[in-house]
């Protein structure tokens, strides 16, 4: 066998079995020192007759050769989204993760329990759900050239800087649909506690980026463990607060929206609510500008977020999202409940014509630069 090994290398150099091919985009790891993989929470559960275990996350974690910031920064994917959100661009840029590598950050990606490469069990986890490419590209990819077919929210021809035309058949479109998989109806509970138990296995105070759907997860975990969160960077989270709204009439509606103000998932206010029937609250006569809805808001003396007044929030909102609708909204509802958040318009610091996937657009360096700054400028 040795002999045959022998003759086969001395035809066929070592380099040709180093090549890859171009087709394949690479990220410079010359910057980080560690990379590894752990699973956070979980429990065994039930399944019919069966056992089986459940609610655990699964987490990466990269380690630069040089760290310079003292908190880690754990990053909170969207809806239908995994860690691969933080990784790479659909057209082959790194993603935000080698962005705060660069500038001396440990990161930590996370797939949530039932999703990706965390384990989903049927009968314990429920009812799957999927976005379909049309969707996708009416309020991800292509609002702008949606929006010359039809009716879909006033904000949309804002946005400029999703790479390729972002409909069926580009391949930036297709890598990125690629990369869309299911979730859970009931995704808050498992996801919640498995972030718990994440910086439970951290144990120093770290630094929130949630996006979408993780933006509501972020709240209760920062709540449940306030001494391990330094500071909470969102981009465009769940929203809006008690009811949700219909984007394309710009009216709020009668059902949806988040029953604890920031989340579905039970809050905890001062002075203490039992459940959501406790917060007093109010419609806005009218809303603050136009294209936007009128918030709801707390009759005042306002219930505070006790657990969340000492962390300091940057809210980013895109110029061209349809989060532009009502996102202000939830800002307004965290400021009031005593929360120091930063709400930013993106286009007023100079970052213009961003969706609701900023962190994969042709300006996502930039966007992560500001938030470094941000980051920087609190110490």
């Amino acid at each position: 066998m040795r002999k045959i090994i022998s003759v086969f290398l001395f035809f066929f150099p070592m380099t040709y079995f180093a090549q890859v091919t171009d087709r394949i985009d690479m990220m410079d790891m010359s910057n980080v020192a560690y990379q590894g993989f752990f699973y956070a929470g979980g429990e065994y559960v039930r399944e019919g007759d069966q056992v089986t275990m459940g609610g655990a996350m699964y987490v990466e974690v990269m380690v630069p050769k040089e760290i310079r910031h003292p908190y880690p920064v754990v990053f909170f994917h969207g809806a239908g989204q995994t860690a691969v959100d933080w990784l790479q661009t659909p057209d082959g840029r790194p993603g935000w993760a080698y962005n705060f590598l660069d500038a001396g950050y440990v990161v930590y990606m996370e797939d949530y329990p039932g999703r990706g490469r965390s384990q989903y069990v049927p009968d314990y986890d429920g009812q799957l759900n999927i976005r379909n490419a049309p969707q996708l590209e009416e309020i991800f990819t292509a609002s702008a050239a949606v929006s010359e077919e039809k009716q879909i929210f006033p904000q949309a021809p804002l946005h400029t800087q999703w790479p390729g035309t972002g409909r069926m058949g580009d391949p930036v479109f297709d890598f990125f649909n690629k990369t869309q998989v299911q979730f859970m109806a009931g995704q808050d509970g498992p996801a919640v506690a498995a972030n718990i138990a994440l910086l439970d296995m951290i144990g120093t105070p770290v630094i929130l980026l949630t996006h979408s759907q993780g933006g509501a997860f972020g709240w209760p975990v920062a709540q449940a463990r306030p001494d391990l969160v330094h500071a909470i960077v969102t981009v465009e989270p769940a929203a809006p607060p008690i009811r949700g709204v219909d984007t394309t009439n710009v009216q709020v509606l009668d059902r949806g929206g988040l029953s604890y103000g920031i989340s579905s998932y039970p809050i905890e206010y001062e002075p203490p609510i039992s459940g959501p029937s406790d917060l007093n609250v109010v419609l806005e006569d009218q809303a603050q500008g136009e294209n936007l809805v009128p918030c709801y808001r707390q009759v005042e003396p306002a219930r505070q977020l006790a657990n969340l007044t000492h962390i300091p929030v940057l809210f980013l909102n895109g110029e061209g999202s349809y989060h532009r609708i009502f996102d202000h909204c939830l800002a307004d509802w965290l400021n009031q409940a005593g929360v120091q958040t930063e709400y930013i318009r993106m286009e007023e610091v100079g970052l213009r014509g961003n969706g609701h996937m900023m962190m994969l657009e042709e300006n996502s360096r930039e966007i992560a630069d500001y938030i470094i700054g941000w980051l920087n400028d609190l110490g």
